[in-house]
């Protein structure tokens, strides 16, 4: 199961390891629900390498979404030594695959 992200806890994660995946989602989002299995599955699929899959709810750390400007949810972003890689980040649903790709990426370089 991808690791619960807080606000407590957030710097600590974006420091665990290289990347990260963070899914900011809130309980009330159909499309979030939907979302949820995808990104444990991702978290399955990626636990040997050396990436961080978390997922964060936005009505629980409001300030950590502020400060990333999360306007919409589902909104999954990807970090690469703890800084945002704006160009990664995907609002609204998407498949496995797509997520998995980008992951692929950041991995090979």
């Amino acid at each position: 199961m991808a690791t619960e992200v807080t606000t407590e806890n957030f710097e600590d994660v974006l420091k665990e390891k290289s990347i990260t995946v963070l899914d900011f989602w809130a309980p009330w989002c159909g499309p979030c629900k939907m979302l949820l299995p995808v990104i444990d599955s991702l978290y399955e699929d990626n636990k040997q390498n050396n990436i961080t899959i978390g997922k964060i709810n936005v009505d629980e750390s409001t300030d950590v979404a502020v400060k990333y400007g999360v306007r919409g949810v589902p909104t999954v972003m990807f970090f690469k030594d703890g800084v945002e890689l704006k160009d990664r980040r995907i609002v609204g649903y998407k498949g496995k695959e797509e997520f998995q790709k980008i992951i692929n990426e950041l991995l090979e370089n």
